[in-house]
């Protein structure tokens, strides 16, 4: 294990230059700084925790990163992952990056520097190239919600394209042909994915996919309230929707109900997680069910497992598959 010592050595500066650079502290040269960052990387040291620290069992925490701590989604993710961590009488560490690269990068290198144990990282925002350089240093890294050909060995995934499919061509199977779509704005594999399962869903079923029946926003409450807007005003001869998400699903039945348009009867709505909310909101909502918890314990457990050296039998990434939900919220067309 590489020690601030050995990075100064190497930097051929003295350890009180080699403390200010890792400190940030001012009046510091640049060619030191240069020489100390170019040290480090060579020999893998962290400050406060080289990632060799991850296996030495010198803390009994997990780290988390998510996208948003407070969205019910993750609130799941999370809930699932401390289970396991509890049963193991460890406890998490949990940053959010909000899709971000140098948010998710800065939140990564904070847990990694408090000695987490093992990561189960959901992160869009990093590219697979940092991400498989990332796992490659920390033995105990596990992707959730992502497939990086590189480490697909070490991703737990959903087939987001399947999920997409079966809601759309489950309204058509109920009657429906002008089915609108309400995507996430965010540029993130998942909303392509989702996207491209409509479409694939509409051309499989011989139906012309509509520009105009699609409708983006954020993927949230409001988002999906004010893509139904603009379905309604664009005048759109939909009978149907899918949306993105549940959350996305609950804005568009609110602005629907608000409107005097009658659900399912005038318009079917199916969703996409089955999270709580699909459950409460009138009528109940049809969705493709996302089972994260089963996904986000098997993440933890892969990661404990790696991060400890046992042995686990390599393949390919673990993709689970979505299921349909079926509630009040779609009927047979008339």
């Amino acid at each position: 294990m590489a020690t601030i010592k050995d990075v100064a050595k190497e930097a051929g500066v003295s350890i009180a230059t080699t403390s200010r650079v890792i400190n940030n502290a001012p009046n510091t040269s640049q060619t030191a700084i240069a020489a100390v960052q170019a040290a480090m990387k060579k020999l893998g040291y962290r400050p406060n925790a080289n990632a060799r620290a991850l296996v030495s069992k010198s803390s009994n925490t997990i780290g988390v990163l998510v996208n948003d701590v407070s969205a019910p989604f993750f609130g799941t993710m999370v809930k699932a992952i401390d289970t396991i961590a509890s049963e193991q009488e460890k406890q998490l560490l949990i940053g959010s990056g909000y899709h971000d690269a140098n948010k998710e990068r800065n939140a990564i290198n904070l847990l990694i520097n408090s000695r987490c144990e093992s990561l189960v990282v959901h992160s869009k925002g990093l590219s697979d190239d940092e991400l498989t350089t990332l796992a490659q240093e920390i033995p105990g890294m596990v992707i959730i919600n992502r497939t990086v050909p590189a480490i697909a060995d070490r991703c737990i995934a959903l087939d987001n394209h399947r999920g997409a499919y079966l809601a759309t061509d489950y309204l058509i199977r109920n009657g429906h042909r002008d089915i609108g779509y309400i995507c996430s704005s965010h540029d993130i594999e998942d909303a392509h994915d989702r996207l491209a399962g409509y479409l694939d869903a509409l051309r499989d079923n011989g139906i012309e996919p509509k520009d105009h029946f699609i409708e983006y926003g954020e993927p949230d409450e409001c988002g999906g309230e004010q893509a139904m807007v603009n379905l309604i005003a664009k005048n759109t001869p939909i009978t149907a929707v899918a949306t993105y998400n549940d959350d996305m699903a609950a804005g568009c039945l609110a602005l629907l109900q608000e409107n005097g348009i009658r659900i399912p009867e005038e318009m079917s709505v199916i969703g996409f997680d089955d999270g709580h909310i699909a459950r409460y909101i009138y009528p109940r909502l049809t969705t493709i069910r996302y089972p994260i918890q089963v996904m986000a314990s098997e993440a933890v457990k892969l990661s404990l497992m790696l991060a400890n050296n046992v042995p686990v039998e390599r393949g390919e990434q673990k993709l689970f598959m979505p299921t349909l939900v079926r509630r009040a919220s779609v009927c047979q067309r008339q």
